[in-house]
């Protein structure tokens, strides 16, 4: 009998690099995946799941798939790049510079004018002439 070739162990390395490059080329555009990286984490769990499957097909099934010795290699690689991806984001990520520029809570914002929902430009100034205070949240990013 001809053993075939394990698509599992393939696949879930694929879907690794596919989670690890999505996230630098397109999660990281938007805040809700790029703060914490979720829509990441769930193509990581994809890729454990395929390559555990492709690696106990090729374990518990030998004569008729393929893939020991590449799946645990495909398998350690992957968890490699998971690890390295969560220190990168993680660990890295809470040595960012303080933002020296930017005021501090109950500071006095500077004056500015932004557009409203309908596309009206409206200043802070405007704002507290009516109202008594107004919250601002300013996000810093990673940009």
């Amino acid at each position: 009998m001809k053993r075939s070739w394990n698509p599992f162990v393939w696949g879930g390395f694929a879907v690794t690099l596919l989670a690890i490059l999505s996230y630098f080329f397109f999660f990281l555009r938007f805040p809700v995946t790029r703060d914490v990286p979720w829509a990441t984490f769930v193509l990581f769990v994809v890729a454990t799941g395929l390559l555990w499957t492709g690696v106990s097909r090729a374990f518990l099934q030998p004569e008729r798939y393929r893939g020991k010795i590449s799946g645990l290699v495909l398998t350690a690689v992957s968890g490699l790049l998971i690890a390295l991806f969560c220190y990168m984001t993680f660990a890295l990520g809470k040595d960012l510079p303080a933002s020296a520029g930017a005021p501090g809570a109950g500071q006095q914002a500077p004056d500015f004018t932004l557009s409203d929902t309908g596309g009206k430009p409206v200043t802070l100034s405007e704002i507290l002439k009516s109202n008594r205070a107004a919250v601002l949240i300013f996000y810093r990013g990673y940009w």
